[in-house]
């Protein structure tokens, strides 16, 4: 008897490890022995990235591979992927890193990184998805624990798989014996699930400016709070060499509670908040960093180098896990007159030792001066100013009548001062491989100046033409642009010519370049495409164009004051060489002119006022060409790009991006119609989107689905209706009323559209604070009922498959035994032995010398890592041809070689 307990023990342990391996940290190692990163032998302790501690816990080891950084402000990115594919928590951050040589890290989660190489520049990008903030270090802070019960969720279906780990170099002296650098970060996670999730909250100013000289300058920052209740724990301040204090508040009624205060020249770790405070619906955060311009002889603007300032006040919260959200962030400032009541502690610079602000790269005059004359060279990612909070998605707005607007082919777009939206087209006359000669001088003359009204002005709500102009004046109509003062601003390819309209004016009121006559000078243009003006100094920026690489410069009045740019050299396009400078658009918060480098798939940033390039932005997902670009006050990026060369896979899409990341946030295309040659797109700080198309001749209007989202998805090869609720509109309640209505459609137990309208009632009456029909309620309530019931009977069912194989060996086991005792007597024990052998030796297998388990798993899990291809970084310089049906005549261009640019 007791070998069968024996055994039967053993059985029950081969039930647990199956249940319990899964979640095993030690069944990860296999996995992920393959994927284990070639690491300097400097690195010392890198080469075991995951260590065991415990059946439920491990730790896991990001660090540099070894890298050196060439140059000062040095930004570097690598990637680790999570080894486990379950839901894990991390709980705990300890920092392997010394201010001696790292200015910061931060650490990040996502599902897509930039890159596969071992380490890469974060100018590429950081991830290709949305990010998320989950760790910072600077200043040598100490680690940082999570209280209890509290997590960063990572794995599963909806938290992060992969870590990315930023590293910012700040002054490369520290880098003269060639050392290799292995800082980073060690992570403990767990499998033990978290009743609480951590989220980080980032306040961050995007504008300041700090005078030369000035003793004192605040930089506030506001937003007010309208998700569910958060518990804030631990604050961490940072800004640059100028900041004397930050301190981070709760305004509620009136009343200013503060989150936590302290010297951003101390160590910058994520320090306690002294009495917890919680966050509610309808509170404002607000935070303000003082800083001083005093030993600077230039202004000093937000950035990513050591001589930039920032301005950031980070809140380490937990949610309850059903309303957890991740990251969170604020760059305004909502109600600038509420800061007069901010406490005067707020003023106060706290006091700090000398030998505890001092870095390694501000040690020598001489080295700072380095660093500031090549900052301008090349702006690195910058730091805390990472993905916007988006809890919304750019769609077509279906209903909108401008998409059946009778237009000629759509060459640009603006909005007004009042809003609306101007459309820039063709008329009758098209952009085809006649156009120009191979001097690029206009061949179609003898057609005339186009009859109709090539400038309409559009009610943006119904599409209603409220204003029109710019009849016989232009032959191929190009770029548009408008003034704060409500001035037109237009190029025409044929013409060569830029055009400043007044709106009720019949005759332009300024003309740049020669009429019909292309060159290169400062008095001609060949080709311009699109026009900028500046708001605050007047300044106009024209890029020129489609034979010119170049952006060119002149005052208010019309007289040239520089240009800069150059063509594109074989091989990689580099800083400042253009292949068709197609779209301008003017970034006044930071200072910056970005243009949309079209055939180099690309979009290049510069100083308006220098012309000196501060950043690129590319993703594989623009493809080949990128056609135009706009940016909006407050951080959102949106461009479009081209239709794809044959054999290339990315499609024609709108994209909105953080412009500080540059990372895509959402990428969109129409639902009528399809884009063809999507050739300019204006955007408002509504996050309404405009779209004009050349070869489709059509405006399509998206907008930002905020509170309700319908989507067509396709469930066991039906194709329904799907909502998605927003928190901000319905109440918890509602949402589990949607829930229900879409388990009906799923499990088929009414019509899909039958649904959709009984949902869309339950939405509507919850908006409208109407009471549901009882009929309504009573289905939701028996739903809810059966859906309880279904997952008892699921737990119940679960439980009796599990211990029924244990009660019926246990009874064979006793018949055996009785059998046994009355025919064989004292040779029982012997017998039973041998029975039981047998019945586990099935289990065990051929020639197994004890529980051969790795089979059993390796059929339920698979221990194989998918990987992503790499993503490009250049674009090809080929142009495509009308006949492959790729391209347009409007854009036509001969086919290579030699490669000629094609128009629009």
């Amino acid at each position: 008897m007791a070998g069968l307990i024996n055994n039967l023990l053993i059985l029950l342990l081969v039930f647990q490890n199956s249940c319990l391996g899964f979640k095993n940290p030690l069944s990860v190692f296999k996995r992920y022995k393959d994927t284990t990163r070639s690491l300097s032998s400097e690195c010392l302790g890198n080469n075991r990235p995951v260590i065991s501690l415990g059946l439920t816990d491990f730790a896991l080891d990001i660090r540099m591979p070894g890298v050196t950084p060439k140059q000062s402000d040095t930004y570097l990115c690598m990637s680790l992927r999570l080894p486990v594919d379950e839901e894990a928590y991390v709980v705990d951050f300890r920092p392997q890193a010394s201010m001696d040589t790292v200015h910061h890290m931060l650490l990040f989660g996502c599902n897509i990184p930039s890159s596969t190489e071992n380490y890469w520049d974060c100018d590429e990008g950081i991830c290709t998805d949305k990010s998320n903030i989950l760790y910072a270090w600077a200043r040598n802070a100490p680690p940082t624990r999570l209280p209890k019960g509290v997590g960063f969720k990572v794995g599963g279906e909806t938290g992060s798989k992969y870590f990315v780990l930023q590293v910012h170099y700040g002054d490369v002296s520290a880098f003269r014996d060639k050392h290799k650098d292995c800082s980073g970060v060690t992570l403990h996670l767990t499998h033990q699930r978290q009743p609480l999730i951590a989220g980080m909250y980032l306040m961050m100013s995007v504008n300041t400016v700090i005078p030369p000289g000035e003793k004192v300058v605040d930089a506030d920052i506001a937003c007010h709070y309208q998700k569910y209740p958060m518990h804030l724990f631990a604050y961490r301040v940072h800004t640059h060499r100028l900041g004397k204090v930050v301190s981070g508040y709760r305004v509620r009624n009136g009343q200013w509670t503060l989150i936590g205060r302290q010297s951003p020249q101390l160590p910058q770790a994520f320090y306690p908040v002294e009495h917890l405070v919680d966050i509610s619906f309808g509170d404002t955060l607000a935070a303000r960093c003082v800083f001083t311009g005093e030993g600077r002889t230039t202004e000093t603007h937000i950035g990513g180098t050591a001589s930039d300032e920032m301005c950031n006040f980070y809140i380490m919260y937990y949610m309850e896990a059903k309303h957890a959200v991740s990251y969170m962030t604020c760059t305004q400032n909502i109600n600038p007159d509420m800061f007069r009541n901010i406490p005067q502690e707020a003023n106060i610079p706290i006091p700090v030792k000398s030998d505890m602000i001092m870095m390694t790269h501000e040690h020598h005059h001489e080295e700072t001066k380095k660093t500031d004359d090549s900052s301008s060279l090349k702006q690195p990612k910058r730091e805390e100013e990472e993905v916007l909070d988006q809890d919304f998605h750019i769609e077509e707005a279906v209903d909108w009548p401008g998409v059946n607007l009778k237009l000629g082919q759509v060459s640009g777009l603006a909005l007004d001062p009042k809003n609306n939206l101007v459309i820039f087209h063709r008329g009758d006359h098209v952009w085809d491989r006649n156009s120009f000669d191979s001097s690029f001088v206009y061949q179609q003359r003898g057609l005339g100046p186009i009859e109709q009204n090539t400038i309409l002005v559009i009610d943006p709500s119904n599409a209603e033409v409220l204003n029109s102009t710019g009849k016989n004046l232009f032959y191929l109509p190009h770029g548009l642009s408008i003034d704060k003062d409500g001035n037109y601003w237009v190029t025409d390819v044929a013409l060569h010519q830029v055009f400043k309209l007044g709106v009720r004016d019949k005759e332009p009121l300024l003309i740049l370049g020669r009429s019909l006559q292309p060159g290169s000078d400062k008095n001609h243009f060949c080709q311009p495409t699109d026009v900028a003006v500046d708001p605050v100094t007047g300044n106009i920026y024209v890029s020129d164009g489609y034979c010119n690489s170049r952006i060119v410069v002149f005052s208010p009045n019309g007289m040239f004051i520089m240009q800069w740019g150059e063509e594109t050299s074989v091989g990689k396009a580099k800083p400042g060489q253009f292949r068709i400078p197609h779209s301008l658009t003017l970034v006044p918060e930071f200072g910056q002119l970005c243009v949309a480098d079209r055939e180099n798939g690309r979009i290049q940033c510069f100083r308006s006022e220098t012309g000196e390039f501060t950043r690129e932005i590319k993703h594989k997902l623009f493809g080949t060409e990128l056609f135009a670009v706009s940016y909006v006050p407050g951080g959102l990026l949106f461009a479009v790009n081209g239709m794809p060369y044959p054999g290339d896979i990315e499609p024609v899409q709108g994209f909105m991006m953080n412009f500080s990341t540059g990372e895509i946030m959402d990428t969109f295309i129409p639902v009528r119609k399809s884009f063809e040659m999507p050739h300019d797109i204006v955007a408002s700080e509504d996050k309404t989107v405009y779209v004009g198309d050349a070869h489709a001749k059509t405006v399509w209007k998206f907008t930002s689905t905020e509170k309700m989202e319908h989507r067509s998805v396709k469930k066991a090869g039906i194709e329904v209706q799907e909502i998605k609720v927003s928190p901000k509109a319905l109440s918890r309640k509602t949402c589990k009323e949607v829930q229900q209505i879409q388990a009906l459609a799923d499990e088929g137990e009414k019509p899909v559209a039958a649904l959709v309208k009984e949902a869309e009632t339950v939405i509507e009456a919850k908006l409208k604070n109407k009471p549901i029909s009882t009929e309504s309620s009573k289905k939701w309530e028996k739903h809810h009922m059966v859906e309880q019931a279904s997952s008892g009977i699921s737990f119940v069912l679960i439980t009796t498959l599990l211990i029924i194989p244990i009660v019926v060996l246990l009874a064979i086991a006793v018949f055996i035994r009785w059998r046994k005792t009355r025919v064989y007597g004292a040779d029982a024990d012997h017998k039973l032995e041998s029975s039981s052998g047998r019945i586990l030796g099935r289990l065990q297998g051929k020639g197994s010398g004890g529980l051969n388990l790795g089979n059993f798993f390796a059929s339920h899990k698979s221990y194989s890592r998918k990987g992503f291809d790499r993503l490009s970084t250049e674009g090809s310089d080929q142009e495509k041809d009308e006949d492959d049906g790729t391209d347009s005549e409007e854009e036509y261009s001969a086919p290579p070689p030699p490669p000629v640019s094609s128009s629009s």
